[in-house]
């Protein structure tokens, strides 16, 4: 596993849960823990060192692919060519470990999206 340095003024790799109308919402997914699922990425954030941060948005977007967690990539990341990579559907132990493996890895711009993720992206929605 690569470790990327954090220097001044640097910004970690970074994830954004959507929580609007339909991501985080029991009613669309009933079988999925979110409450558990933010728990576990603030856990993971926290245990980071500063390398993962964590927060919530309102509705980012493409409901009908809900969750929606967005990869943002730390400086270093974005220095790289990292850019922001959408996650959909985003419901199971195992998108998070995938998730949680990439962004310990350095995320966008330093490691390599893991395969069964990358099968999970989209494009940001156009405003």
């Amino acid at each position: 596993m690569t470790r990327v340095p954090i220097r001044y003024g640097a910004r970690p790799c970074s994830l954004v849960v959507c929580r609007g109308c339909c991501c985080g919402d029991a009613r669309k997914n009933p079988g999925t823990d979110h409450a558990g699922q933010l728990a576990r990425l603030r856990e993971a954030a926290a245990a980071s060192g500063g390398r993962l941060a964590v927060r919530t948005s309102d509705c980012l977007g493409p409901c009908a692919q809900a969750n929606i967690v967005v990869v943002q990539p730390s400086t270093e990341g974005r220095r790289r060519g990292g850019r922001a990579a959408w996650v959909a559907f985003t419901l199971d132990e195992d998108a998070l470990d995938d998730i949680l493996a990439w962004t310990a890895a350095g995320g966008p711009g330093i490691a390599p999206v893991p395969a069964t993720l990358a099968l999970q992206m989209i494009d940001p929605p156009k405003n």
